[in-house]
């Protein structure tokens, strides 16, 4: 609470006696008592006010989902990276043909010879078609 220990409490209220004197303190505890049960009533006050508007689904609400603390961006991209991809994947044979129908978009059919890796291309053959490249 505050950041306060119980040290520095006591330090706190030994000084409070010697500045407002043992005649006073009394009356400074008693308004001290008052403004707290007066911020109390007004949280609850609040609380209910907001429950009455939002209604019971306040309640039933998991506020630790949106505590902000919890998101470590380093989790978060090696969760990404580490999900299994949810797009289909093309074949070895597949063509940019095939590959566009799947995107959506109308490419030339373009028949192309599976290549081995590492495997140069005839001159004047165009370069494979990846999905995931582009």
């Amino acid at each position: 609470m505050l950041g306060i220990n119980g040290t520095e409490l006591i330090i706190l209220a030994v000084i409070a006696v010697i500045v407002l004197g043992p005649e006073r303190l009394p009356e400074y505890a008693a308004q001290l008592a008052r403004l707290v049960k007066q911020v109390r009533r007004m949280a609850a006050g609040a609380k209910e006010q907001l429950r009455e508007e939002v209604g019971d689904e306040i309640v039933d609400m998991d506020w630790r989902k949106l505590d902000p603390r919890q998101y470590d961006p380093r989790r978060i991209i090696k969760e990404a990276l580490l999900d299994d991809d949810d797009f289909p994947t093309l074949s070895a044979g597949a063509t940019a043909a095939g590959a566009a129908g799947a995107a959506g978009t109308a490419v030339k059919a373009v028949s192309r010879p599976t290549q081995a890796a590492g495997e140069r291309l005839e001159p004047g053959q165009p370069a494979p078609f990846d999905i995931e490249a582009t």
